[in-house]
């Protein structure tokens, strides 16, 4: 899942859509859940960066059409910023998701990528002098309590600490990347701007995963799924949050953040064979609450 955030303004709802709209963020959430799978399959072959790599470029192509369309949005001066966000917002979270994805279990990570709410609301409230409120902090405690409750489990007797820090860290940056994409890219089309941070991303990359591409062959199962991790968990995902966003805004289409851990462990388990263990559905229990509870006092 990606944090770039859209400043579309909702339509107004019609009978006609009503049903339109569970389907899609179900939809979403499946595909956004499925990423985990597909960095599990794919890491170990690939490795961390090259893998980002390869996401990062597929992600950024599905979505150039919106990027040529308003290039004249994008002058020079803004290309740094753009490569920045890219940074903070998709290359670094996704090499530490991919990171973990190696060490553990495909639930874990997707339930550490709840987290971003929270530490969205933690970074304005610590950088950017926004209020967060006695709600919200209850909701951050709680939050960091599952994460402490995840990085405490063992899968298959092996601890999975380190994988779900590297979770945490990727949302904490994302949250990060919320935080800078709503001041200095507001205004932008959202789509565009995925483009471009996605396609800075990748070069910037680029160097990183050249040099530690493996020797060995890539099975085929494993490009594959990274191939559908950029083409279908990147740009065409994108492109359906961008649309819901803009028909029912930016608080509805976010509940889709409650769906993507239910998913990312269902898939895992029914294609991984994956253990679904008492520590990941506290763990989830107590994120996911958090969640509900900081949305609820943003509202």
């Amino acid at each position: 899942m990606s944090s770039t955030e859209s400043i579309a303004l909702p339509l107004p709802a019609s009978r006609d859509n009503a049903w339109l709209t569970p389907l899609e963020l179900g939809l979403l959430g499946a595909i956004w859940g499925a990423s985990f799978l597909f960095m599990r399959v794919a890491a170990n072959d690939f490795g961390a960066i090259p893998l980002v790599e390869v996401r990062l470029a597929l992600g950024s192509l599905v979505l150039l059409p919106f990027l040529w369309h308003s290039r004249a949005s994008f002058p020079l001066k803004l290309w740094p910023k753009l490569a920045l966000i890219g940074a903070i917002n998709s290359a670094l979270p996704f090499m530490l998701f991919a990171w973990a994805a190696q060490r553990a279990p495909a639930g874990i990570g997707a339930i550490a990528n709840a987290m971003t709410v929270l530490f969205t609301a933690l970074v304005g409230f610590l950088f950017f002098g926004e209020k967060i409120g006695s709600r919200r902090a209850i909701a951050l405690f709680v939050g960091f309590a599952g994460v402490v409750v995840l990085a405490s489990g063992k899968i298959a007797g092996f601890s999975i600490g380190w994988a779900v820090v590297a979770g945490a860290t990727a949302s904490f940056l994302y949250g990060i990347g919320i935080n800078l994409v709503r001041r200095h890219l507001t205004g932008l089309p959202p789509a565009a701007v995925a483009s471009a941070t996605l396609g800075m991303a990748s070069l910037l990359t680029l160097p990183f995963a050249l040099a530690s591409w493996p020797s060995t062959a890539i099975p085929m199962k494993s490009w594959l799924s990274a191939v559908t991790l950029g083409v279908l968990c990147t740009g065409v995902a994108f492109v359906m949050y961008y649309r819901l966003i803009a028909r029912i805004g930016a608080s509805r289409a976010s509940t889709v953040t409650y769906l993507i851990p239910l998913f990312g462990v269902a898939w895992a388990w029914l294609l991984l064979d994956e253990p679904v263990t008492l520590t990941m559905g506290v763990a989830g229990a107590l994120i996911l609450g958090s969640v509900a509870i900081s949305q609820r006092a943003a509202k």
